[in-house]
């Protein structure tokens, strides 16, 4: 699984005028918990059972999430034992998918390894980048050995969204899961902006009498008196430090896009 996911373009279509918003999105999890079947569900609409856990690599594709389009990428991630050599997604990723299987305990023990692994970054860096814990392989129900319950206070403990999906089965689910990850980091991404000072004007008040002013007279000019107005005194208020704004969308048509194109190594199987 070395080729990229792409959508190619139509030879007759415009390069686009400017590029597109980026998202980063790291897939993370021990191994057998379905991370790299969760990518190509979601690139392929397809399913593999086979592939080698040992393979890394980052694929992209345009997405279009909530009329808004977006260069999503996905590092699919393969640590040997637990979270080792983190910088490589660290510092790339702009937001988490933190994977384990439900009928898989150990998976699930390990994945709270990775979560501590980000807690502790976000304190490191100052910034806090979506997580979103996922529960897979929902189609092994009858094999479960983690109750969903386990999950959503794990997630709640961490601060973190919390799905449950099948790479097998929906990918309705696993396609609402990477976009709602987009949406955290938009939603991230509005939070963080800079506000601007906001100013106020605060008249002083007028004296109970206004001094008349008078023009000497010139060259047959009338005579005008003009009473002292009221000045205006501007104090800044200070930045807020957070501030949550309201974005309004605007509507854009969908370019037609064909199908993704899929290139495997030998040993694949598809369904």
């Amino acid at each position: 699984m070395t080729s990229m996911f792409s959508k190619p373009r139509a030879s007759g279509e415009r390069p686009p005028q400017s590029p597109l918003p980026e998202c980063n999105v790291a897939i993370l999890g021990c191994r057998g918990a379905g991370k790299s079947a969760l990518t190509v569900k979601f690139l392929t609409k397809r399913f593999i059972s086979e592939y080698d856990p040992n393979l890394e690599d980052t694929y992209s594709s345009e997405e279009l999430v909530d009329q808004q389009p977006v260069l999503l990428k996905v590092m699919d991630t393969a640590d040997q034992d637990g979270p080792g050599n983190c910088e490589r997604y660290l510092c790339w990723a702009s937001a988490f998918l933190v994977v384990y299987s439900i009928d898989d305990r150990k998976s699930f023990e390990g994945c709270q390894r990775y979560l501590e692994v980000l807690a502790l970054h976000a304190q490191g860096c100052q910034c806090r980048c979506p997580v979103l814990l996922l529960g897979n392989k929902l189609d092994m129900e009858q094999y479960r050995q983690v109750p969903s319950a386990e999950g959503m206070s794990l997630a709640s403990r961490f601060g973190c969204l919390f799905h449950e999906v099948s790479a097998c089965q929906d990918f309705a689910r696993v396609q609402h899961v990477f976009h709602e990850a987009v949406r955290e980091v938009r939603r991230q991404a509005e939070w963080n902006l800079p506000v601007r000072p906001l100013f106020i004007s605060e008249e002083r008040p007028c004296p109970p009498m206004a001094t008349p002013v008078a023009l000497p007279t010139h060259h047959s000019l009338a005579t005008c008196t003009f009473n002292t107005l009221s000045t205006v005194n501007y104090k800044e208020i200070p930045s807020v430090a957070q501030a949550k704004l309201v974005t309004v969308k605007s509507s854009r048509a969908q370019s037609k896009r064909k199908a993704p194109t899929l290139t495997l190594l030998k040993g694949f199987k598809i369904f």
